[in-house]
């Protein structure tokens, strides 16, 4: 894959072709590894990411534990291993589901992918650090299966709901824009560097400029918690092509819970109802909002539908999850500005 600062191999800056059956096949997915993979990233470089501090500081690996190998496959410039992440193939995998799909990669498509990065003589690697990823595919395949497993256990499950709430809401949110107004719309939203003209999406990055032809593939649209300021496509075969953009919402993701709530407010409605109201700036889950206020799912839901019910709420359902998100006259009860981005 390739990202702004030249990561990757294949067409990925420049222009995105769509053809008549990729437009009905465009999906969005979530994925655990990825996210795993790039918030192990966002360790090596929290200065890329400052909102993600509060994170870092209290992201830890036990003993024995050591990320280290994947400094190597991660340059700057240079071709990051796809196997790494492959895209997933419904749109929530589980972290067991990607990482089988991870160690079922082909040894001959990892040593490719291996040396593609590590062989790259803008690094000038020496051998005696390349020469042992490279001796085995298969064996460095499955270590860095393990590590991943590893990382994921102890830097991100414990704030997945956290992080899936914030992934499901903006996918829920886009969505909305694709049924109500289509790709031509959804696109160019997405990120400020892209922009669709007849078929074609561009995408404005500092990669080197390329072509990639979608050839009834369709695109895979992924949000991330961690890619920010990043825009990554994976062009490459055999993976199925994916835009990676910065979720919406992601510079509140570690900001803590709303403050309390205005005294008139929670007079009429009572505090805890207060503060949900208060909380429900963007779209979220029941399961995202208990997590992000410490408060029970089911005591959660209730709340919810009692501020459905009075109409300071709206309401939809994205597959088997609903979300909730402030109505007209919920905002006005909050005192907020509504045009505040």
């Amino acid at each position: 894959m390739r990202d702004p600062h030249g990561r990757g191999g294949g067409a990925v800056g420049g222009r995105v072709v769509f053809g008549n059956k990729d437009l009905m096949r465009c999906r969005f997915a979530v994925s655990p590894l990825w996210e795993t993979f790039a918030a192990v990233h966002t360790l090596f470089e929290p200065h890329r990411q400052g909102f993600h501090l509060p994170w870092v500081r209290a992201a830890r690996l036990p003993e024995g534990v050591d990320p280290a190998p994947f400094r190597l496959l991660l340059p700057r410039p240079g071709y990051v291993p796809d196997f790494l992440t492959p895209p997933p193939l419904g749109p929530l995998a589980s972290i067991e589901e990607e990482l089988e799909r991870l160690r079922a990669t082909p040894p001959a498509q990892v040593g490719a992918e291996l040396r593609a990065c590590l062989l790259d003589p803008r690094r000038g690697l020496p051998a005696s650090a390349t020469a042992p990823l490279l001796a085995d595919a298969a064996a460095t395949r499955d270590a860095m299966a393990d590590l991943l497993a590893a990382c994921w256990e102890h830097l991100v499950r414990p704030h997945w709901p956290r992080l899936r709430a914030l992934l499901d809401a903006d996918i829920a949110d886009r969505s909305r824009t694709l049924a109500e107004h289509g790709l031509e719309r959804l696109l160019p939203a997405l990120d400020g560097r892209l922009s669709w003209e007849r078929g074609t999406l561009r995408v404005d990055s500092a990669a080197a400029p390329g072509e990639l032809r979608l050839d009834g593939r369709g695109l895979l649209l992924m949000p991330s918690a961690f890619v920010w300021p990043e825009l990554i496509v994976v062009g490459d075969e055999p993976w199925q092509p994916t835009l990676i953009y910065p979720a919406r919402g992601v510079g509140d993701l570690w900001s803590p819970p709303p403050g309390r709530p205005p005294e008139a407010v929670a007079a009429v409605l009572g505090r805890t109802r207060a503060r949900l109201l208060a909380a429900l700036s963007r779209p979220e889950t029941t399961t995202g909002l208990a997590a992000r206020l410490g408060l029970s799912p089911a005591g959660v839901s209730g709340h919810l539908t009692a501020l459905r019910d009075a109409g300071l709420l709206d309401s939809w359902r994205s597959g088997r999850r609903v979300f909730y998100a402030r109505s007209a006259l919920g905002t006005a009860l909050t005192g907020e500005d509504p045009d505040r981005p």
